[in-house]
């Protein structure tokens, strides 16, 4: 429960920006999420060469992760909704750090594509879980914030992946990589368990951020609503999240696992040039996601709408994500690096409030399905999307797969406008199964 102790002045601050060191800790999960996704990333070229792969065999291996992926967000986000954050973020980073370590194990196609799978089933509970915690520890005014440091783990962990995977690769074989890689995790696990509780039972969160965080709630607590998953199939709203991710979450999936193939193939960089400069888009994904966070909350801070900053920085994102066209067309390799930079720096800054939406239409108790049920729609379109990448790489080139991720999050944001009017709290809900009180958050001042 809240503590009533008077702690010293630096464990005071500390105490009372707890939720900042959650967001951290979650942070920190979602980078080693994506070293783990990113390992096969990096080390493909030698994989390739030393199993005999084609570029089509590897975006099958691919697809099998998310194929995984799509199924299992659903699954994922009702199964932590239920059993709670801590047991289910302990449960999802277990699985696939056992999943990414049998990656030692694969001879082919076939068994690479099943490792990727199971990687892909623990991995679905990341972001579900990370953007439940944010719902439990975070007022509205902060959450684009918190969720854009949750997300800017894809990119740091995509910008250690290269030097730190290749470094593996060629020290230690690429079979080592996923061992050591895969092991990341249980370390994380033992900080987890320590540190991470809601906020109506950790023992160390002050009287004033539990204000801050729970508003009326702490005051005048009321029971929490679970909405049967399917009764969300009802609302334009959750369509509308899903569509947007359908279509968009593709773009972000063919960098992340075809940028090392791409440098490779077309600007012949080896694999150490991969370890040297395939991190430098990630780092600009990173700075999208801090600033996207941090522009959000400060235009709701100073008085703007949560439907007008979040749309306004989709919009923003979206309409820049298209420098990303020209990148294939340039001869320079520092100046498609840089493009593509700018590309995925755009698409974080949209992500940011993109992906914070579920937690304002839903309350925090359901928060991990609505998040399983978007993610799930956008890991299929880029299930489908990764076979097409191949098909046009092998046959084609990959210059229409660029002039496609190129135009991919203008419709995405094109269909948050047409089937989200107005973001806020689906209300309808929460009379029809039960709720009394409004449901709003309070910040305490």
């Amino acid at each position: 429960m809240i503590s009533a102790s008077l702690p010293s002045a630096l464990s005071l601050r500390l105490r009372t920006n707890l939720r900042w060191i959650i967001v951290g800790l979650i942070f920190l999960a979602t980078t080693i999420n994506y070293i783990d996704r990113q390992a096969i990333s990096v080390a493909a070229p030698t994989i390739m060469e030393d199993l005999n792969l084609s570029k089509q065999d590897y975006s099958w291996i691919v697809t099998s992760f998310l194929l995984a992926y799509a199924l299992m967000q659903v699954v994922t986000g009702l199964l932590i909704d239920r059993i709670g954050t801590k047991r289910g973020f302990s449960l999802a980073i277990s699985w696939w750090s056992v999943a990414n370590m049998l990656h030692a194990l694969g001879s082919g196609v076939w068994s690479l594509s099943i490792f990727r799978f199971l990687l892909g089933v623990g991995e679905a509970g990341n972001y579900p879980a990370a953007l439940k915690a944010i719902a439990e520890w975070f007022p509205k005014t902060e959450r684009s914030t918190a969720v854009g440091i949750l997300n800017a783990g894809p990119g740091f962990g995509a910008i250690i992946a290269p030097p730190l995977v290749a470094w593996l690769v060629i020290t230690l074989g690429w079979r080592m990589a996923f061992v050591v890689t895969g092991a990341i995790g249980f370390v994380w696990l033992i900080a987890w368990h320590k540190i991470y509780d809601t906020p109506e039972f950790h023992r160390r969160l002050t009287q004033q951020e539990a204000e801050l965080i729970l508003g009326e709630q702490f005051r005048n607590p009321a029971p929490r609503v679970k909405t049967p998953w399917h009764h969300f199939f009802r609302y334009k709203e959750v369509w509308g999240l899903m569509l947007s991710r359908f279509v968009c979450d593709g773009a972000f999936y063919f960098f992340a696992f075809w940028l090392p193939t791409y440098l490779h193939d077309v600007r012949g960089f080896s694999l150490q040039q991969i370890g040297l400069f395939a991190w430098i888009p990630f780092l600009a994904a990173d700075a999208g996601s801090l600033f996207g966070g941090w522009a959000g909350t400060r235009l709701i801070r100073n008085g703007m709408t949560v439907n007008r900053s979040r749309k306004l920085m989709i919009w923003l994102g979206a309409a820049m994500v298209p420098v990303a066209m020209p990148a294939y067309f340039v001869s320079s390799p520092g100046m498609a690096l840089l493009l593509i930079a700018v590309a995925m720096f755009a698409i974080q800054i949209k992500s940011a409030s993109l992906f914070t939406i579920p937690a304002d239409l839903v309350e925090s108790s359901n928060v991990a399905t609505v998040w399983g049920l978007s993610g799930a729609a956008g890991s299929v379109g880029g299930m489908l999307f990764t076979p097409l990448i191949g098909w046009l790489v092998d046959h084609v080139s990959y210059e229409p797969v660029f002039v496609i991720v190129s135009i991919m999050h203008l419709v995405s944001a094109l269909i948050v406008m047409l089937f989200i009017p107005r973001i806020e709290p689906l209300s309808p809900l929460r009379r029809e199964f039960g709720e009394e009180q409004p449901w709003k958050d309070i910040t305490i001042r």
